[in-house]
């Protein structure tokens, strides 16, 4: 083959890398173990193209869901116009998104609560579905408060901020709160309290009975009231049903009624959303007869297009005096499957006999509701629902919110160049199967069926590894590689099930290029991984591959799968 003279320089400077990196190792040993070489990518690309997306959108309606892909357990906020949520982020690093709206209806990702080791900390080989449980959002006296959990590290905790875009402040901690789903409740008479999901009182008389409880908490003195503990909810609803996971309560005031709402049933197919009121906290919560208010397991898991496993909600009302509410579902693509995580929804609430009802019994969560009767936002803002085009091409001077880590770490191994609009993760000796913090970047999978794809430099170090990945979780993923051989390159497909490795197919290839294409490709439960060394031409590396590795019902855990950029040494 003739090689152009620009292709020669080219080829030559990346010879002189190479040579320069070994010397490197040679000469500089221990230098070189703290700074391992970096693979640089170019570019990243996502893509959605769901059919239910695909439908027209009426006139004066909105998309479910307003969040896309693993945005579980929304808690939401007004002030003045301003609209703000939050989702649960787990053992994603940063922690817990923050978005902003002002139609209810457009979010815009402002950053996340928790960027800092001094906040978050996951360093304990959390699993992927650990670390930041569900968070609740307030506003109270010009200060904004984010309360949650952190399960395996300093347990519930809160942060404060001026500015929802931060930055927050390092955790004030409750070590007298066990449990999980915190919630904060600001009272008219400048009380406050903290209620969350906790042990029953007594034994637990079966698997998954739990209470609601509530204390009173001194916020000047940041500390909880000795004595003030109590049981607000024993097990659910009705106790004699044997009602499973009661979590995730909010207090809300309104027309002289304190009113407790939590999801019951747990976060699979079985999820609800119920309520309870009283007229005075020391006196007991009612429950509503007709609860739940919120559930789709009374419908056919058959039907076209579901929408499953909703609950978890948060309520807000806007100026012009309407109730809304966020909360979780899922949409599988078969029965039992999905990818994309639990993801945030919104649908008006509306009142009847005094009790709030966000959807009557079996009635499906609409895909196109009708919009609040607010104005809508200004249009520019990045889409977080219906099919849509995402790319980082690295010139930014910062990255951009959507990016993350899994797990934290004290060793820095990104080097963003926004001049030459390129990434370098540096090829540390952490594979992804690793219970540590991998040199991986990723974003949120938001489609059923989607594509991703990046361009890199070909790796000019036998030993390093860099590529495409679509994880799930430390034990489940894919990740297309390549290598530096003898010969020239290896391209690879790795899956890892349960923890263990394996190569399902590669081939070589030694034409004389400096840049390579990976991408991949999901439709229904089936994903397919190519390669590019000249674009737009595609060599199909693996073809409908088993798309279901990616799934909680395989996997386990509570998250949704991840796709993004990998580097390693091996």
């Amino acid at each position: 083959m003739v090689q152009s003279p620009f292709i020669r320089m080219k080829i030559m400077v990346f010879r002189v890398r190479a040579l320069l990196a070994t010397l490197l190792i040679i000469g500089l040993g221990q230098a070189q173990a703290e700074t391992p070489p970096g693979v640089v990518f170019d570019w990243f690309q996502y893509e959605g193209r769901d059919a239910v997306f695909s439908e027209p959108l009426q006139a004066d309606h909105f998309r479910n869901p307003v969040i896309s892909g693993f945005h579980p357990d929304p808690s939401i906020v007004r002030v003045d116009r301003d609209y703000y949520l939050v989702t649960s982020s787990f053992a994603y690093f940063p922690g817990l998104p923050v978005f902003h709206s002002t139609d209810l209806v457009n979010w815009e990702q402002i950053g996340h609560a928790l960027t800092r080791r001094s906040q978050l900390k996951l360093e304990n080989g959390e699993g992927i579905s650990r670390g930041i449980f569900a968070p609740t959002i307030r506003f109270h006296d010009g200060l904004f408060y984010i309360i949650t959990t952190d399960v395996d590290g300093i347990g519930n905790f809160y942060v404060t901020a001026l500015d929802p875009a931060g930055p927050w402040s390092d955790p004030v901690t409750l070590p007298e709160i066990n449990g999980i789903d915190p919630d904060l409740f600001f009272n008219d008479d400048g009380r406050v309290y903290i209620t969350h999901n906790g042990e029953p009182e007594g034994p637990a008389l079966y698997d998954g009975h739990r209470a609601i409880w509530m204390w009173e908490y001194d916020l000047p003195a940041r500390k909880v009231i000795p004595g003030s503990g109590k049981v607000l909810v024993n097990g659910g609803v009705d106790l004699s049903k044997k009602p499973i996971w009661i979590e995730a309560p909010h207090i809300y005031k309104t027309g002289g009624w304190y009113y407790l709402s939590c999801a019951e049933g747990g976060t699979a197919d079985q999820h609800s959303q119920v309520i309870f009121r009283t007229r005075s906290l020391d006196e007991p919560f009612v429950p509503y007869e007709n609860n739940p208010i919120l559930t789709q397991r009374d419908l056919d898991p058959e039907r076209p297009n579901p929408i499953t496993s909703t609950g978890h909600a948060d309520l807000v009302q806007t100026p012009e005096g309407e109730w809304w509410a966020v909360f979780l579902g899922i949409r599988p693509y078969a029965p039992g499957f999905h990818n994309t995580g639990r993801e945030t929804f919104l649908l008006p609430v509306r009142w009847q006999d005094g009790w709030p009802i966000i959807l009557d019994p079996q009635t499906a969560v609409p895909w196109q509701p009708g919009r609040p009767a607010i104005p809508a936002a200004e249009s520019g803002i990045p889409p977080q629902s219906g099919n849509f085009t995402w790319r980082d091409d690295f010139d930014s001077a910062g990255l951009k919110p959507d990016w993350l880590k899994v797990r934290t770490s004290e060793t820095a191994w990104i080097d963003l160049d926004p001049a030459a609009g390129t990434i370098s993760l540096a090829a540390l000796p952490i594979p992804l199967k690793e219970k540590a913090q991998p040199a991986f970047l990723a974003r949120v999978q938001q489609h059923l069926d989607f594509s991703a794809s990046t361009r890199m430099e070909l790796p000019q170090i036998p030993g390093v590894v860099a590529g495409l990945v679509a994880f799930q979780s430390s034990d489940y993923h894919y990740f297309l590689g390549v290598r530096k051989t003898s010969g020239g390159y290896t391209v690879f497909l790795e899956e890892v099930r349960a923890g263990e490795s394996r190569i399902i197919t590669s081939e070589d290839f030694s034409t004389p290029v400096l840049h390579i294409v990976l991408g991949m490709d999901q439709e229904d439960a089936g994903l397919n991984f190519y390669y590019s060394l000249a674009p737009p031409r595609q060599v199909v590396l693996a073809r409908n591959v088993d798309a279901k590795l990616l799934s909680t019902r395989v996997a386990g855990g509570f998250v949704g799968a991840t796709v993004g950029m990998h580097a390693r040494s091996e």
